[in-house]
């Protein structure tokens, strides 16, 4: 169980390497679309802008593939990236529509002419979805890249083919496995996106009830970073719901609207007659901004309010960093792993919370996107978006659930006596009472404080075997994770800590993990200890 919940971190992980090029694409889009808004249509800065970032959105298939490769290879070298982009090259041709149809001994020309019961029989196969967006299939064959990088990197031929030897024989192989694939795929295929494309199209089907079960597994999934496949099936092409790039799509999604003659050709929603975006598109992104905005610094509050007040000048510094970070940006890690294992019921609550949130959200179609997460950057890059419906209603529905959060957690938290941050026992070894040693003031001093407590928190030099970082989190490989200190951690400043084997340990930090990280990286310096660097999340 500990090697599968070990793999599927390291899955999640590497995702992060492609989501992270996600805010660009918003970037791009959010100004064009505000430049097209202002100066109209035929603006060339704003056609530049939205065609940047549609090369983005258009690609992730082949981004995640590369990323995935690049992440999960044993020293992220480049030649594991080249095979993932070999693979993922090989198995979308291989598996292209015209591919297949000749394969059926069909004349690929004549597959836009399909009609009837043989349309709807071609269409149910889900060919038409494998492409350079389908993320799916960049997860697959980034797997297979980084899996035979790990395999075969090391791998020494006879003298004649020396020169294909070590990492030049990665690619090479990449490219026959995803042949196999490719063959393995084309028996599955179908079967998969029948099972994917009922499943969404089932949630689709509840309307705001499907968005906001979505969203309450969304959330409840967090833990496991299972949610990354969840999202891949909502947000992404991989069973044509899409709501990211048709969001951003914006007008060329309204255009395909009124250009639809049936459910097949409707991006959206429809309804017998017409095709319905305006208010449908970004369903399973909306009710994300009040809770990241509004919902969660609630809960910071009630947890800074209802620590013990020999503790609350810490928490309080906690939760107010971990509270602007989720306004701001969307991330939410620093907040919700401060109670995710501390309270786990309040973790619950909060899912819950969350898929009212898309519910309410869905049902009165007030609809906003996001290249990153639900904050206040995306919020403004995303105002101008022609499918960005009523969104300043997310603001004052934000408002409710900023009280809302905080009347629920200041109660529960109160009311079970939840040993949220501030509300700790107290431990040997832990220091997080309000004191002058337990905040430096800033800068280097901080964080080499930061880190002194943190390696004391995972038992010493001796006890560390490897350590890197992702976006929030301290990575570590240890000799033995039982002389490792929870409450010492707790004290050093770190919102949460994850065990996802017995010798892996992740230091919830926050968006300043980089400095923490080359701090403590310093200080191990001179020890027996991989220091691996920057890897994704």
């Amino acid at each position: 169980m500990n090697s599968v919940m070990g793999a599927l971190q390291r899955l999640g992980k590497a995702l992060m390497g492609a989501v992270a090029v996600m805010p660009v694409a918003a970037i791009l889009m959010g100004v064009g679309y505000y430049i097209q808004s202002v100066g109209g249509d035929g603006n060339i800065a704003s056609l530049v802008l939205l065609k940047s970032g549609e090369v983005i959105l258009g690609n992730l298939g082949l981004i995640f593939a590369v990323a995935i490769a690049f992440g999960l290879a044993k020293d992220s070298n480049g030649a594991a990236a080249l095979s993932g982009l070999i693979g993922f090259s090989t198995v979308t041709l291989l598996l292209s529509p015209e591919q297949v149809a000749v394969y059926k001994g069909m004349d690929p020309a004549t597959i836009s002419e399909l009609e009837g019961d043989a349309a709807l029989q071609w269409a149910s196969q889900g060919w038409a979805a494998v492409g350079p967006g389908n993320v799916l299939f960049g997860i697959l064959t980034g797997v297979l890249a980084a899996w035979a990088y790990n395999r075969f990197h090391t791998t020494k031929l006879p003298d004649f083919l020396a020169f294909f030897s070590g990492r030049r024989l990665v690619p090479i192989l990449t490219s026959v496995f995803s042949i196999v694939l490719s063959a393995i795929l084309y028996v599955l295929w179908p079967l998969i996106y029948r099972v994917l494309f009922g499943f969404g199209t089932w949630l689709q089907g509840l309307d705001a009830v499907g968005a906001g079960l979505y969203g309450f597994f969304n959330r409840l999934l967090i833990p496991t970073g299972l949610h990354h496949a969840l999202n891949s099936i909502f947000w992404f092409d991989v069973i044509g719901i899409n709501d990211i790039g048709k969001f951003y799509g914006g007008q060329e999604t309204i255009a395909q609207a009124a250009a639809a003659t049936d459910a097949a050709t409707c991006p959206g929603l429809w309804n017998g007659q017409t095709c319905e975006v305006i208010g449908i598109i970004g369903q399973y992104q909306a009710g994300f901004f009040p809770i990241m905005m509004f919902g969660l610094p609630g809960a910071a509050l009630a947890m800074y309010l209802r620590a013990n007040t020999t503790r609350r000048k810490v928490t309080g510094s906690l939760m107010l960093a971990a509270a602007l970070a989720s306004f701001f940006t969307g991330v939410t890690e620093p907040l919700e792993f401060s109670f995710m294992f501390a309270a786990p019921l309040l973790y619950v609550v909060h899912a819950l919370l969350t898929g009212l949130s898309l519910a309410i959200a869905a049902a009165f179609d007030w609809t906003s996107g996001f290249g990153f997460s639900a904050g206040f950057v995306d919020m403004v890059l995303s105002a101008s978006n022609p499918l960005a419906h009523k969104w300043w209603a997310l603001l004052i529905m934000g408002v409710a659930f900023f009280a809302l959060y905080f009347v629920v957690f200041y109660f529960l938290i109160g009311w079970l006596n939840l040993k949220t941050p501030g509300r700790e026992d107290e431990e040997p070894g832990d220091t997080a009472a309000d004191d002058d040693t337990a905040a430096p003031a800033s800068g280097e001093d901080r964080y080499a404080v930061m880190a002194d407590k943190i390696i004391d928190g995972l038992g010493g030099p001796a006890n560390i075997s490897a350590i890197e970082h992702c976006t929030t989190r301290l990575r570590v490989q240890t000799v033995s994770n039982e002389p490792v200190s929870d409450a010492a951690l707790r004290a050093a400043g770190a919102p949460g800590v994850i065990r996802p084997s017995a010798t892996n340990v992740q230091v919830v930090v926050g968006p300043q993990v980089q400095f923490v990280y080359d701090a403590v990286a310093d200080k191990l310096a001179h020890h027996d200890v991989a220091v691996l660097g920057e890897t994704e999340e």
